[in-house]
């Protein structure tokens, strides 16, 4: 029956023909995507990392700007990202079980444009005036509803196309790449020009909120472009429909999938990582470095390892492959943390070191979605359920609960050092807890991160998972 609805389908022939063109990856698998394909599908990265850069730096907006204390915003941020840890898992459901025109992924990312650039623009127009109840109100809702909603909305659909696009870890792995580069500048102009720009608009709300504005509609245009460049009827990747699977069995499958258990630590991990990066060095230059404009030149040197790291990774992926790659990462990263940690007042050891630490995450941040994608073939191979949806939850779950444990400890451990944002100058307590966040901390996660990777060896294994999928599927 299946060979005869192939021969039927002329959607399905032309399909096959072109992906013939494209021929074989090194593995052996076929091959489906093209230039303008890998282009088209990165700039969704652009939203996801809009939202994502704009949340990081909320907690100084709120306890600068509008006056919320650091602690309420620690809680808020912690609330909002368990919110959003069970909202994953219910995405990834919904996702499997999406049925339309466009298929089950592609559909939701045009869904969740116009969402978008109005979640982006909400989270800065807090009530200037209001009571400090009715602005933490806010801020809880409106990033609940930036994160839990929206961000999951896109991001859990736009992971899920890597495995539903193709089988080929070669175009998994330029996926990824391409999606970093995206996501990565986009975050880069929000860490390194926010502060000038938001400055030379006089640096009070209504300059954040023009910003925002921005944002919101380059978002929105990233994510149609997306949509437009996606699709999703590639015979060569069999969708296996998992709509009778109730949602706890669902659950349950996944934890049985131990790589998409290790890759869900992982993703917590790194994700904590990137978003003190992102969120606590304008503490760093405005306190510790005395000046907050500092950001933005550190920020600009710090692409010069950037650039260094999209070079050489997909080098370093084809000769290590994905996970040895992401290791290697990890380990530059411990050697230079370590070393910061013996000088945390330096300025230059900020740039050399803290650009060697930036370098060393743009593996994990490259090959993270495909490591988490290539354990949908593992779960198929495993239970013979295929959970696309469900699996690529590990991926926005762990970002999810990762960002909002960062984020927590920000305001956290700024309040237990008496953090004050009215003052101009802080106490000895809490420039120890700007350098904890900003030095100690990043060491830390930089070693449990590589633990858990060590753990990962589906790499060697996947081909053969893959032969063997394909000869269950034509037996």
């Amino acid at each position: 029956m299946r060979a005869e609805q192939n021969v039927s389908s002329p959607l399905i022939v032309e399909t096959n023909k072109k992906s013939k063109v494209l021929g074989l990856d090194a593995q052996g698998i076929q091959k489906t995507m093209k230039p303008h394909h890998y282009l088209g599908d990165g700039a969704a990265q652009i939203a996801l990392n809009s939202i994502n850069g704009l949340i990081g730096m909320l907690t100084y907006f709120y306890t600068d700007k509008v006056g919320i204390a650091a602690a309420t915003v620690g809680t808020i941020m912690l609330i909002t990202k368990f919110i959003n840890a069970i909202a994953d898992l219910v995405m990834g459901r919904v996702v499997d079980a999406t049925k339309s025109k466009y298929g089950k992924a592609r559909p939701w990312i045009l869904w969740m444009a116009l969402p978008a650039m109005a979640s982006i623009i909400l989270l800065f127009t807090v009530p200037a005036e209001a009571s400090t109840t009715v602005k933490g109100i806010y801020a809880l809702v409106t990033v609940a509803f930036a994160s839990a909603v929206v961000y999951t909305g896109i991001a859990i659909p736009y992971g899920s196309l890597m495995a539903i696009r193709t089988r080929s870890v070669e175009e998994r792995g330029k996926m990824g790449l391409t999606r970093t580069v995206f996501g990565y500048f986009i975050g880069m102009i929000i860490s390194i020009a926010l502060i000038p720009v938001t400055n030379m608009f006089g640096g009070d709300q209504s300059a954040w909120i023009m910003v925002a504005v921005v944002l919101g509609v380059v978002s929105f245009i990233a994510l149609v472009l997306t949509f437009l460049a996606s699709k999703e009827n590639n015979e060569n990747v069999k969708v296996v429909e998992t709509d009778n699977i109730p949602f706890w069995e669902s659950i349950k499958l996944l934890f049985k999938n131990k790589y998409w258990v290790i890759m869900l630590f992982a993703q917590l991990l790194i994700n904590m990582m990137y978003t003190l990066n992102g969120s606590t060095g304008i503490y760093y230059t405005k306190y510790i470095l005395g000046n907050e404009d500092l950001i933005g030149i550190m920020g600009a040197i710090g692409l010069i390892p950037v650039f260094l790291g999209f070079v050489i990774v997909g080098p370093m992926i084809k000769k290590f492959g994905l996970a040895r790659t992401a290791r290697i990462g990890m380990i530059v990263g411990i050697v230079a943390s370590l070393v910061r940690c013996f000088m945390p007042y330096s300025f230059i050891a900020a740039l050399v070191l803290g650009g060697i630490a930036t370098l060393a995450t743009i593996p994990m941040m490259a090959v993270g979605g495909v490591l988490v994608n290539n354990t949908v073939e593992y779960g198929e191979w495993k239970t013979g359920k295929r959970l696309v949806g469900m699996v690529n939850s590990a991926n926005s779950f762990g970002v999810k609960i990762g960002m909002g444990l960062a984020a927590a400890m920000i305001g956290w451990i700024l309040a237990m050092g008496n953090y004050d944002g009215a003052l101009a100058t802080q106490t000895d307590s809490a420039m120890t807890s700007i350098l904890v966040l900003t030095v100690y901390l990043p060491l830390v996660i930089f070693v449990l991160t590589y633990l858990c990777l060590r753990k990962y060896d589906l790499d060697d294994k996947y081909p053969q998972i893959v032969k063997e999928l394909e000869e269950r599927k034509n037996g």
